[in-house]
């Protein structure tokens, strides 16, 4: 940068390093402009994609209805038009989707919950998607469990979180998983499974659930159970299998990176491998597990493939900081896509246990004279543990897992933190899950406040709050410590307040 002397001996800019600041700034403010309106278009077009979805079920329907008319002369011909999708309608004003449950508060009142902004879509797709993108026996599993105490108190044991709309798009996050997947499979190939207290409430949201794919396990024994259970129910099904397990209570944008890393998947697992979807850090979350990536494979139809060289547990923020660093590292969002068949000789060579226990189950499941008596037999007695400890750490060790690594953007929705950064945020103002104008603040800035209970809330000089106002109860954290919730729901329950889980 070149300088002239100025008045009082000082140096001053020339006019032509001025000029070239102004043009600095005039690219930036075009890329700020740019980055506004490719939000706003990826919004529009997620909006398209699920209308176009919902129009081509409504034409399948049309047809098969057509043919079984002029099948069986019942004296109406000709092709019946389906209604195609209308306005945008006004959004919910609550994420309780089952009137029921907003019922059963002790203080009947309407609760408001607003819209969060989508997530971040950083969308890598060098596997191009084909036409159709249903994938030839492909069958999703959606593991739907949880007490509800990560973001107690909005969410409870009878109504966890993946039953709420948290985006007030009429969808909660178990429809948006199913409507996101939907277009790799089938209903008929798309299975749930869940606990007793959740099977009415998904039945209402997933009508198109098949009954039978409803896979109700009668008490929580964490993920290796569930996607085990599904695996040896599906193998039996149908031998060749390969499936997918997807959290019900995730939040995903940019979907076609993400069917496109599916895909992807599919594609590697049908060699015999246990599949992960990295997930690119956008910072060192200390929320997560980490998986490093190990050497490239070679396999057709997934240029992204690598195997995995190890799974990282939680770490601290000084660890998770030095693997970003190294760029060699993804977050463990806990998507698994393998052959059911592999993941069961995995399952006998590790915990062959739970793997006899699961088999046996899986023998009667279609038999309604011997299913209930089998499982009240075994299943109290199969082990609890998390499908990464069972089998996907020791088979890495043996590179016997490998992980397509990917850039759409993913959230957990782990506590009221991580919510809250989903969420538009004025100027040194909290974040406001709710109707904005039932929040008065003063010198207060960052945090979250869910103004559900209908009351004006107020806060003067407090700053990084979580404040969850519900007709029942109140919450008050700060952001730092929303992790441990979980601990003041437990200190709750213990205090005789059950009525409140």
């Amino acid at each position: 940068m070149s300088f002239s002397q100025g008045s009082h001996n000082g140096l001053v800019p020339s006019p032509n390093d001025q000029g070239v600041q102004g043009m600095f700034q005039q690219i930036l403010d075009a890329v700020s402009k740019s980055h506004s309106e490719i939000a706003e278009l990826r919004q529009e077009c997620s909006d398209l994609r699920q209308a176009n979805t919902s129009l081509e079920r409504q034409v399948r329907e049309g047809l098969l209805a057509n043919s079984v008319r002029l099948g069986f002369g019942s004296g109406t011909s000709g092709f019946v038009t389906p209604t195609g999708p209308g306005s945008p309608q006004p959004r919910a004003r609550s994420p309780f989707l089952t009137p029921s449950f907003v019922a059963s508060l002790a203080v009947p009142t309407t609760i408001q919950v607003p819209s969060p902004l989508p997530l971040d879509s950083r969308a890598l797709s060098s596997f191009p998607l084909p036409i159709s993108r249903e994938i030839p026996g492909f069958y999703v599993v959606i593991p739907a469990g949880g007490a509800g105490t990560r973001l107690w108190p909005l969410s409870r044991e009878g109504h966890p979180k993946f039953l709420l709309d948290l985006t007030l798009k009429g969808r909660s996050l178990i429809q948006a998983t199913w409507d996101r997947l939907l277009p790799l499979t089938s209903a008929s190939r798309t299975t749930v499974v869940a606990g007793p207290a959740h099977v009415t409430s998904i039945h209402e949201q997933l009508p198109d659930l098949l009954p039978h794919n409803l896979l109700c396990e009668p008490g929580p024994k964490d993920s290796m159970a569930a996607i085990g259970l599904a695996a040896a129910v599906l193998q039996r099904r149908d031998p060749d299998a390969v499936i997918g397990s997807f959290a019900a209570d995730h939040m995903i944008s940019g979907d076609d990176a993400f069917l496109s890393a599916v895909a992807e998947a599919v594609e590697v697992a049908k060699q015999n491998y246990l599949v992960t979807i990295g997930i690119a850090p956008s910072h060192p979350s200390i929320a997560f597990g980490y998986i490093r990536l190990g050497d490239k494979l070679e396999t057709r139809g997934a240029p992204n493939a690598r195997l995995v060289s190890s799974f990282k547990e939680k770490p601290d923020a000084r660890t998770a900081a030095s693997y970003i660093a190294t760029g060699k590292y993804r977050w463990n969002a806990g998507m698994f896509v393998t052959k059911a068949s592999f993941l069961m000789e995995l399952l006998q060579e590790y915990k062959p246990d739970l793997y006899n226990g699961l088999v046996k189950i899986a023998n009667v499941w279609d038999d309604p004279s011997l299913k209930q008596s089998v499982l009240e037999e075994i299943w109290p007695t199969l082990e609890k543990i998390p499908i990464d400890n069972a089998v996907a750490e020791p088979a890495a060790m043996e590179g016997r897992v490998a992980v397509v690594p990917a850039t759409f953007g993913w959230d957990d929705v782990g506590d009221f933190s991580s919510l809250a950064d989903l969420l538009p945020a004025e100027p040194y103002q909290p974040r406001v899950l709710g109707d904005s104008s039932l929040v008065l603040t003063e010198q207060s800035a960052g945090g979250i406040v869910v103004p559900g209970s209908g009351r004006l809330i107020t806060c003067l000089g407090v700053d990084d709050l979580v404040i969850v106002d519900m007709p029942d109860c109140l919450l008050v954290t700060t952001r730092a410590r929303s992790q441990e919730v979980k601990r003041l729901v437990k200190k709750t329950k213990e205090a005789g307040w059950k009525d409140l889980m």
